[in-house]
């Protein structure tokens, strides 16, 4: 058996993020994704040089986050075309993916295959039809909130918050009968809770960590946990410093990866994977500083004795099960 270095290992991985912010960043503030940039999270040469196979990139259209921002379902729109843009600049680097095997080919050829996800259900405006348009468009996840209420469920940050409404349970219903994931991530216990009674297929949490470790509401317990490994889902992992520790101040690659040990041990490997939140955060996570420090995630994993197996299920294949599962 041949036994490859960690550097080595992880340019062969499959690596798939199933989270960032890019899109709104390169809308509203004109964020370059074609040239290296001294500042952000990522940009393409980065992804490049850290290896990721697969980005998702999330809509993140709520008006009231920028000062020139319209109605939500406008500025989702905007980041859909900019989305497409990217993969028209940057053709043969990098290329839209709607499914599983495009991900696979994008491996392939050293590219870059980018997920359009949607955070939040705002812009569909309480109009079911508008979840179809955007899977037209190509849109192969849905996290039903950000943190505050919508025609769907509540978010986190709600008081008193309830679950899900009629709407967001026909979208839950709807979104896999298309073939779109549901993303738990922002969504209240109670909606987390109903997501999971009515899933058809995986449920994944696109940037969470666990809550016995770190407890921040934005965090998974125990059950949610569990409830999701039923589900064939999978929790991609965080890098945002203040869900890997109490004190965001000493959040780190070691702590992160505590998270990981603690998730794999109560649900098992294959239900791992990453979910950086790349560009939609403040502060530093040591270690993981931008995209470029992913090989260092990979070399932690083997300095904490994971498999080559279990590396290359947490780094991406993991995330691309439950995709191929209901995506195709």
């Amino acid at each position: 058996m041949v036994i490859l270095a960690p550097e080595q290992l992880h340019r062969d991985c499959l690596v798939f993020d199933a989270h960032c912010d890019f899109l709104s960043l390169t809308v509203w503030d004109r964020r370059r994704f074609d040239r290296r940039l001294d500042y952000g999270h990522l940009d393409l040469p980065r992804l490049l040089e850290g290896g990721v196979s697969a980005q998702t990139f999330a809509i993140f259209a709520l008006s009231q986050r920028h000062p020139t921002a319209d109605h939500p379902t406008v500025e989702a729109l905007r980041q859909v075309e900019a989305f497409y843009q990217l993969a028209q600049q940057n053709s043969g680097r990098f290329a839209v993916a709607t499914r599983a095997a495009e991900i696979e080919q994008a491996k392939v050829r050293g590219s870059v295959a980018g997920v359009l996800s949607m955070e939040g259900c705002e812009p569909l405006a309480g109009d079911i039809a508008l979840l179809r348009v955007f899977y037209q468009l190509g849109v192969r996840c849905i996290g039903l909130t950000w943190n505050r209420r919508n025609a769907a469920a509540d978010g986190i940050a709600e008081a008193n918050a309830g679950g899900l409404t009629d709407f967001g349970r026909l979208v839950v219903r709807t979104a896999y009968q298309l073939g779109m994931l549901v993303d738990v991530a922002h969504l209240a216990a109670p909606g987390v809770n109903e997501v999971l009674q009515l899933a058809a297929g995986p449920v994944i949490a696109s940037h969470a960590n666990a809550f016995a470790l770190c407890p921040h509401p934005r965090n998974l317990s125990d059950a949610q946990l569990e409830g999701i490994a039923r589900s064939g889902g999978v929790i991609c992992v965080t890098f945002v410093p203040a869900f890997i520790s109490s004190l965001p101040e000493q959040a780190s690659l070691e702590r992160l990866l505590d998270h990981v040990d603690y998730i794999v041990q109560r649900i098992g490997v294959e239900h791992v994977g990453l979910g950086s939140d790349f560009d939609g955060y403040d502060g530093v996570t040591a270690g993981l500083e931008d995209v470029t420090c992913l090989p260092a995630l990979t070399a932690g994993l083997i300095r904490r004795n994971y498999s080559t197996t279990a590396i290359r299920s947490i780094l991406g294949l993991n995330l691309l099960r439950a995709f191929r599962q209901v995506a195709g």
